[in-house]
């Protein structure tokens, strides 16, 4: 076998993306408050970019009128003696002093005076502090306990086992290693008992039954209210309590289902979830990124973006002229022309991406018209190859336009994608989209009667009268489940 090299010449085609074509999809892909904190990333690494401040006619005419004054006072005499050769050096001389001192001097900023507030400590002021922590509310009270020292071991291994609900998900048997002799068994079950007189009640429960009963009892030695009644219903019968197996719970307890709805009344109150009323989820802000508005007068809608927040950026003007002063070192220059093209790519995609943004936001207005109008059940099946077209972009530009972005309108603020869905058309050959649909079925089963719940084999002959035929009893089952509503046993009302 012979091994040599060879060379050789095809052609073929391939397709590049440039580096500012890479950054405008990215920064199209931007939600409002992802796009502010890109900015401000940019702003702290570019030093040719800048935030454009607003304009104030009273302060131009001020600086103007001091300006005309101090020429005014100033007034610049040449000597005639002679040929004015001297007079004329010492200008040059001045022209050239005054390059040095702005070469010095750097480029010009606004002057920040000292009554006007920090944008950075106000914000720092107004942020809240971080929340506390189950676990670390647990163990400030775990502290104050008095108990055996291998007890108060045992609690804090209990203690950092707990989940953000406040259960206890492992059995006591596999917190316990006998290799190690900090704490046994008996310790850990001591412990355990201890944990749950903790606050928030019901921490440290095994499993829904035990959560229950310890925050009854806590009501109990309270003397709150007397629920032996409901300790026994839940000891005894948690099980067909969760099945809706009332009359066959009222025929073991030997009382009335009336006796057993007001307990159940009463239970209701009681929390599920003990541990995220310390360690809540947050909920991150949604802002919107276009208002869609109605006009009185035309009856149109009006479509804005919402960016009133966002910077306007400009590429500061000293370090423009000196990236073309020959001066200059070519370093530096190289420096400048770099970051210049870098802050020019990025206004240039922010500006494409309101553009784009504001496109795609109108013609979803045009097609969904009935929806702003009317509401969630006339809402229409809308692919976005139609929108895509429509608008002249590409399929997936439509995709990153919409991606995370949100709209203000008349019924809320709803994401941007929710208006893209499909459906299926009904008796009268209109468009239905698979939201509009589970908004219908929603209907049906608020105004059904509890007492003898709708099965969905009857919902889908509702949903047939009011015009959408040939849906399947499974996907009538399947939209209810993403609605999260429960079977009709479950909702029967006794």
């Amino acid at each position: 076998m012979k091994l040599e090299m060879s060379t050789q010449m095809r052609m073929e085609q391939r397709m590049k993306l440039a580096p500012h074509m890479i950054q405008s999809m990215e920064i199209l892909q931007l939600p409002i408050l992802a796009l502010q904190e890109r900015i401000e990333q940019e702003l702290n690494s570019n030093p040719v970019l800048e935030i454009e401040e607003p304009s104030n006619p009273e302060d131009t005419e001020s600086v103007e009128e001091q300006a005309e004054d101090d020429i005014a006072e100033k007034d610049l005499v040449v000597d005639t003696d002679n040929n004015k050769a001297e007079d004329f050096e010492r200008l040059d001389s001045l022209g050239d002093g005054f390059k040095d001192y702005m070469n010095e001097a750097g480029p010009f900023r606004t002057r920040v005076y000292s009554d006007e507030p920090d944008k950075k400590l106000e914000a720092i002021k107004n942020t809240a502090a971080p929340p506390q922590s189950l676990h670390e509310h647990l163990t400030e009270q775990w502290r104050l306990v008095e108990a055996e020292k291998p007890v108060k071991k045992a609690g804090n291994m209990i203690i950092d086992y707990l989940d953000d609900k406040g259960y206890l998900t492992v059995r006591l048997e596999q917190l316990h290693n006998k290799d190690r002799g900090d704490f046994t068994i008996d310790d850990l079950k001591e412990a355990l008992e201890l944990v749950q007189r903790l606050e928030p009640a019901g921490v440290g429960a095994r499993d829904l039954r035990e959560c229950l009963l310890i925050q009854i009892a806590r009501n109990s030695e309270e003397g709150t209210t007397d629920m032996s009644f409901e300790s026994r219903l839940i000891a005894e019968h948690m099980d067909e309590l969760l099945e809706n197996r009332l009359p066959d719970i009222a025929k073991k307890m030997n009382c009335s289902i009336d006796a057993i709805n007001q307990s159940i009344e009463r239970m209701s109150k009681l929390d599920t979830s003990p541990g995220l009323q310390i360690s809540q989820d947050r909920n991150h802000p949604i802002t919107p990124d276009v208002i869609v508005e109605s006009s009185d007068n035309s009856g149109e809608y009006l479509v804005r973006l919402a960016d009133s927040d966002l910077p306007r950026l400009r590429v500061n003007d000293y370090y423009a002229k000196m990236a073309k002063d020959g001066e200059v070192s070519e370093k530096t220059r190289k420096f400048l022309r770099n970051n210049l093209r870098s802050a020019r790519w990025i206004m240039d995609a922010i500006e494409q991406r309101k553009n784009t943004l504001l496109k795609v936001t109108k013609a979803v207005v045009r097609y969904q018209r009935d929806f702003f109008e009317n509401g969630q059940l006339h809402l229409h099946p809308l692919p976005m190859s139609k929108v895509a077209d429509d608008v002249g972009v590409h399929l997936a530009t439509v995709s990153r336009a919409v991606s995370g972005k949100y709209v203000q309108c008349s019924w809320g603020i709803l994401p941007l994608r929710k208006f893209f869905c499909g459906g299926m058309k009904d008796v009268n050959g209109e468009g239905r989209s698979w939201e509009a649909i589970r908004a219908e079925l929603q209907q049906i089963i608020d105004a059904e009667d509890k007492t003898k719940p709708l099965s969905d084999d009857r919902i889908r002959k509702k949903l047939a009268e009011a015009g959408i035929k040939n849906l399947a009893r499974r996907t009538v089952a399947k939209y209810r489940k993403l609605l999260n509503i429960p079977a009709a046993r479950f909702r029967r009302k006794y």
